[in-house]
């Protein structure tokens, strides 16, 4: 079985030019996404939050992700707007530890965020909390984050890309045609 990295960079050469962009950036994408893969695996919920110029992303992957094109298990996900219908009104620290606490004490600790935004948007103050965050963060480099430039304009189709290829990642893992923790 093919450790993840090697798996990836199969994979982004297999969609041939389309890709290309990704092959320098495949281990950053590796070590990211193998670990949002494993929390996957183990039972973990996915609290999605995207910036509001990505919100249509965000529908699409909400709508996506568990299609009935897919013969794999359902992936429980949702939008932390699905949970805090105000969550852009929230401001400073205490409101914050609020939602924190609310989510930690439904979900009990198996859920992860998934942030896909500008790095300096205040949406992403929940997700940066955690270190069990998965990222796809735009003009800031930190740790577990795959990061790309908000000026590239490209940027949308390499967001679509990346889901296309992280939808992929997620079949190979759950059908162990890979192992993400390798």
């Amino acid at each position: 079985m093919p450790d993840f990295a090697q798996w990836s960079l199969d994979a982004i050469r297999e969609e041939g030019g389309s890709l290309s962009w990704l092959e320098e950036h495949r281990f950053e994408w590796s070590k990211t996404t193998a670990y949002a893969l494993e929390q996957i695996l183990n039972g973990k919920t996915i609290i999605l939050i995207t910036d509001e110029k990505r919100k249509w992303l965000e529908q699409y992957i909400l709508t996506s992700i568990n299609s009935v094109n897919f013969d794999r298990p359902l992936i429980p996900i949702l939008s932390i707007d699905s949970i805090y219908a105000h969550y852009n009104h929230l401001s400073g620290g205490e409101m914050i530890d609020i939602i924190d606490g609310m989510i930690s004490q439904s979900y009990k600790n198996d859920y992860f965020f998934w942030y896909i935004g500008k790095g300096d948007d205040k949406r992403s103050d929940l997700a940066k909390r955690k270190d069990e965050s998965y990222f796809w963060v735009f003009d800031e480099d930190f740790s577990n984050a795959f990061t790309l430039q908000s000026y590239d304009t490209s940027l949308d189709i390499k967001l679509l890309q990346l889901f296309k290829l992280f939808n992929a990642s997620l079949n190979a893992t759950m059908f162990g045609e890979v192992d993400a923790s390798s």
